[in-house]
């Protein structure tokens, strides 16, 4: 399974939200500056995002986009499902042969939980193994 753009730049405009999470709208724009994206782009993939109610749209001169629900809440998975459509390696059908099929559900699934136990909150606090936050010089 290749995620396209869609998921790509979905998951980057949550991600936006959840570090703004409790301080108000952003606007598409600064996010597209900030990412150096399409601002149009942004805006037909925020659409499919409000109608499944994980942001809401706040109108007038400040407004913008905020997530519904706390980042802790939102996995990749959700976002990913309604930007790509379900998660699925490969079109199988009953006729496949059954060893096959059992590697592409298994492939499926752990592709599934992987996006589903990873929530907003882990993708912007993320944190290299091995880095640290400020560097320490031993003189």
């Amino acid at each position: 399974m290749k995620i396209s753009t869609k998921g790509r730049y979905g998951l980057t405009i949550m991600m936006e939200l959840s570090v703004k999470f409790g301080e108000g709208p952003t606007s598409l724009k600064s996010i597209a500056e900030r990412n150096q994206l399409s601002e149009h782009y942004l805006e037909q993939l925020i659409a499919p995002l409000r109608n499944a109610g994980l942001v809401k749209s706040i109108r007038g001169a400040y407004g913008g986009y905020v997530l519904s629900q706390d980042p802790e809440t939102i996995t990749a998975g959700d976002v990913i499902r309604i930007l790509e459509g379900p998660i699925s390696p490969v079109d199988f059908t009953e006729e496949d042969d059954p060893a096959k099929r059992n590697l592409w559900l298994r492939i499926r699934d752990s592709i599934a939980g992987v996006l589903d136990s990873t929530t907003l909150a882990d993708l912007v606090n993320y944190k290299e193994e091995g880095q640290s936050d400020s560097y320490m010089f031993y003189i």
